[in-house]
């Protein structure tokens, strides 16, 4: 696994290398360092964990907080993890859709934690897929770039995290009994969604990047029930 360690503090991003033995670990001093590498020279890491106190050096400095930011904003799968020292930024972490958030000085154990964890989450995303086929065209889109799945008159609308809408014949049901369990949630007659993309569970609607995605009375039980094991077991924030 690809992971970069961005941290001000030269002892501590030490200390968390040492822990990833095995593991192809690059170190960097700054967030504008890590940033040049990903943005000018295309690198790209299986995980990122960054130090949300680094210390600004210039008002155009940046903690890790910004940086995560322009991370996701360049790439919308990177997997992000922040290290603190203190637990006072749960919420940002949360809204920049974190995997994890440890604070210092991190543990062994912690670290095998959060490995196991990226690696489900690359297989869910990445290696799992659902086929699609629409009049004479057809092919396979990760689970991962999935946002929520559309029903009408028998034609199936796959809305990507891209904005791409993707067609396909088929039903509803049908899919459901077919891909519906970890990733999938049936929501509506007429919807299935994409669990982990939902940003907010109010009212009767799933907010789903930017887009809401209702929730009907005979799905509303089990679509909670699977929201809160998200947000509190496998994110593990409690």
């Amino acid at each position: 696994m690809r992971i970069a360690v961005c941290d001000d503090c030269p002892k501590d991003a030490c200390a968390i290398r040492d822990l990833l033995s095995g593991q192809e670990v690059e170190i960097y001093g700054s967030a504008e360092s890590l940033l040049a590498d990903v943005e000018q020279d295309g690198k790209r890491f299986d995980l990122y964990l960054l130090d949300i106190f680094m210390k600004k050096s210039t008002e155009t400095s940046m903690s890790g907080i910004d940086l995560a930011g322009k991370l996701r904003a360049g790439d919308e799968a990177a997997v992000i993890c922040f290290v603190s020292t203190s637990n006072d930024f749960y919420r940002e972490a949360y809204d920049l859709y974190a995997v994890q958030y440890l604070i210092k000085p991190v543990g062994r154990e912690e670290l095998e934690k959060l490995l196991d964890k990226v690696e489900k989450l690359f297989v869910r995303n990445q290696k799992k897929t659902l086929r699609y086929s629409w009049r004479k065209a057809s092919g396979v889109i990760p689970y991962g770039k999935i946002l929520y799945i559309s029903s009408r008159e028998h034609v199936l609308s796959i809305h990507c995290t891209d904005g791409r809408v993707q067609e396909s014949t088929g039903k509803l049901n049908d899919l459901e009994q077919r891909i519906c369990g970890d990733t999938f949630q049936r929501c509506h007659q007429s919807f299935i969604v994409n669990m982990y993309h939902v940003r907010e569970f109010a009212g009767t609607e799933l907010a789903v990047e930017g887009k809401k995605v209702p929730v009907s009375r005979r799905y509303y039980a089990a679509v909670q029930e699977r929201y809160r094991k998200i947000l509190f077991e496998e994110v593990g924030w409690e």
